[in-house]
């Protein structure tokens, strides 16, 4: 035999453990599959009914893939009919997936920085993923499928693609029947392409958009059938829109992915706990009670406080948490109250105010800056006065040189009482000195919520030991000077007794082997008492949480398996339920606790950002059953369709509503007439001449000057 065939040999990579090779064992992760056939969609990477292998060598997976993909590609040709143009690469030669004509979708597995692994989603027969195109060559058609019946199917997935731009982005279906959307369509069809039809608003919400259910919901059921197994938490997000409705809407969240699942009207619910009970027990029976690892919420009202007691008494298997990210921004609001942090920051934002509101000035900053900005936007509204006193912190230097330059001396504003206000604050030692005492207690903070924002999945085992090393972050900025950080350490820990910490976060901290096996565990009473919680609440039956306390000592011991994956590259290299699936086996009822606990995230649903206001438009009242039920279609396709981007790592800017570019920091709103220089520019005309801005991390900059009055 040849080399190749040598290597495709699917005997040579897995071990059948029964004699019909129903249950056969991959020799390189351990991992059990029914049959050779799945065997090979494993090590290739070829996502349907299993999930890829994270140890197979790179040239194993490649031969694997593309036996798979030949075969696929030979089937495609059988039903479809022979696309290929000898001058285009194949994923130029074939439609995107239909009713008619399945495509293999991959799963391509990159390493994160956690130790985990991220999944990237590509809907495509070939190993390189390009978007769903809109026309196909009139090439070489196989004699099965006559031209006319080829340009019906293209027709149709042409149609397709159109409708998931409008699903996706939520643009009203109108814009379908504008001839500026019908010409831009054409102009991506060449005049030797087929050309296609626009869908109709009709097909649009008919056909179309049930066949989009129906690919939706074979999505989502099988994110469903993983419930079982690595459990699951609920994810709540909250807000009162312009009606002064109260309004959530619903997520579930596990490895698997995070789906939609229904938004609520809990207005009339609002202060009756009994009525919110109500409520969320059809959300947790449809879910499954045994799946549910915990109910995370947006809110630390005494209301939904006493929610989650209520129903944590009632089902004594699961946990109620407040997503961390709202608890970091708790914090650093409490922090933003204290008279010394509150003082900084209104003095911060006269200088950023002043200059924002002046073209003159901005234009003299941003030369002294080389582009610079000081106000920096983001996403995460609590962190941006935080950022942007660390920015002006650090141009303290070209700001003291701007505000003592000729230009600024013979400017207008030099003499102006604001003028002289702000040059005052600039050369005031006590100003700079206070906003170093800031950041030190402050930033920490910050780069924790941005981990957890950014991440690709926030680990519930990681946050007990995140929330320690800022605090620790923290104590080392103040020279482990007690008086000095005990204000800050005394203002997160509040938050983090009254709402953050779960027994949940505890027995992560215990179970994830990336900390436990370190030189720098430390086990209090705390964390004891929350692993036996967990066990006392999650593990059913006195006998087996006797046992699973048995485990607990193999585990800490590290004895057998345990001991083998202990080492630093093992326990470093592999996101804790990983390394539990791998190493866990011989106490398989704390294996399944463990990676039922760790498979969990510990954020909210408001990472995801997704657009309020279509929830708010589907639980607006008034449309007859029939244009409801389409409503709640459109809906259920939109969110899961931006939920699955976003587990697949495609960046989406239509997501969340506009930010506030922070207005309260660049707009001076006492500034109503201004005196403007001869031949003063306006901002529009000081935008074309500024030098290029340097990129801000979570957004673009908006901040542009009023224009100033001649």
């Amino acid at each position: 035999m040849s080399r190749n065939e040598i290597s495709i040999n699917i005997n040579d990579h897995g071990t059948a453990l029964d004699d019909h090779k129903r249950r056969v064992k991959c020799n390189y992760c351990g991992k059990v599959v029914s049959g050779f056939t799945r065997l090979k969609c494993h090590l290739g990477g070829i996502r349907g009914d299993v999930a890829p292998c994270g140890e197979v060598p790179t040239d194993v997976m490649g031969l694997m893939r593309n036996k798979l993909l030949e075969k696929k590609r030979g089937n495609l040709s059988k039903e479809v009919g022979e696309l290929y143009h000898p001058d285009l690469p194949w994923k130029r030669n074939w439609c995107p997936q239909s009713n008619g004509v399945k495509d293999a979708e991959q799963d391509m597995v990159q390493p994160v920085e956690s130790g985990g692994k991220k999944h990237v989603k590509f809907n495509s027969i070939s190993e390189n993923s390009v978007p769903e195109v809109f026309s196909f060559p009139k090439g070489n058609i196989c004699s099965q499928t006559t031209p006319s019946a080829m340009e019906e199917l293209s027709s149709h997935q042409f149609q397709k693609c159109i409708a998931r731009f409008f699903y996706e982005t939520g643009i009203d279906f109108s814009a379908a029947k504008s001839s500026s959307f019908q010409r831009m369509v054409n102009a991506t069809l060449d005049c030797g392409h087929i050309e296609f039809r626009i869908p109709s608003c009709r097909e649009l919400k008919g056909w179309i958009l049930q066949d989009e259910v129906k690919e939706m919901q074979q999505y989502v059921n099988e994110i469903r059938n993983s419930w079982a197994s690595t459990g699951c938490s609920i994810l709540l997000d909250g807000w009162i829109d312009e009606k002064g409705r109260n309004l959530i809407s619903i997520l579930v969240d596990c490895p698997q992915g995070p789906i939609y699942l229904r938004s609520l009207d809990i207005s009339g619910a609002l202060g009756n706990i009994n009525a919110l009970q109500q409520l969320f027990d059809e959300v947790i029976m449809e879910v499954g009670a045994d799946n549910v690892i915990q109910i995370i919420t947006y809110s630390t009202s005494a209301c939904m406080e006493a929610v989650g007691k209520q129903l944590m008494e009632k089902y004594r298997t699961f946990f109620w948490t407040v997503s961390a990210s709202h608890c970091l921004e708790l914090m650093l609001e409490k922090m933003g109250m204290m008279d010394l942090i509150k003082g900084i920051l209104e003095k911060a934002k006269t200088i950023t105010k002043f200059i924002y509101s002046r073209a003159t000035v901005l234009k003299l900053m941003r030369n002294h800056t080389c582009g610079c900005d000081l106000v920096k936007p983001s996403k995460i509204r609590s962190a941006m006065p935080f950022l942007t006193l660390e920015n002006i912190v650090s141009e303290k230097e070209n700001l003291g040189k701007m505000f003592g330059s000729s230009e600024w001396s013979t400017s207008i504003w030099a003499s102006s009482r604001e003028g002289k206000e702000v040059t005052d604050l600039v050369a005031d030692c006590s100003f700079w000195t206070g906003a170093t005492v800031v950041l030190k207690a402050t930033i920490p903070l910050v780069r924790v919520l941005y981990l957890i924002h950014e991440d690709d999945k926030p680990l519930l085992g990681y946050i007990y030991e995140t929330i320690d090393q800022a605090k620790e972050t923290i104590k080392d900025e103040f020279k482990n000077k007690k008086a000095q950080y005990t204000p800050f350490w005394n203002a997160i820990d509040e938050i983090w007794n009254n709402h953050l910490h779960s027994p949940l976060h505890s027995a992560g901290y215990f179970l994830n082997p990336s900390l436990f096996y370190s030189s720098d565990f430390f086990t209090d009473a705390e964390v004891a008492s929350g692993l036996l919680c967990c066990i006392v609440r999650m593990v059913e039956g006195k006998h087996v949480q006797d046992l699973v306390s048995l485990q607990v000592d193999e585990y800490r011991a590290a004895n057998g398996h345990f001991g083998q994956g202990s080492t630093f590259d093992r326990r470093s290299s592999t996101s804790p339920a990983l390394w539990w699936s791998r190493y866990g086996g011989q106490c398989p009822e704390l294996q399944r606790l463990a990676i039922r606990i760790l498979s969990q995230t510990c954020d909210g649903a408001s990472r995801y950002q997704l657009k309020r206001s279509l929830a708010e438009k589907l639980l607006t009242k008034g449309r007859n059953y029939i244009e409801q039920q389409r409503f709640n279609d459109l809906t259920f396709v939109h969110y899961n369709l931006q939920l699955r981007n976003f587990e697949s790592g495609v960046s989406s800017d239509i997501l969340a509503e506009d930010i506030d570019p922070m207005d309260d920091w660049i707009v001076d709103e006492a500034q109503d007439h201004v005196v403007l220089e001869n031949c003063e520019p306006t901002w529009m005309e000081l935008d074309k001449t500024t030098p290029s801005r340097v990129h801000i991390e979570a957004g673009s900059s908006s901040f542009l000057p009023k224009e100033e009055p001649s």
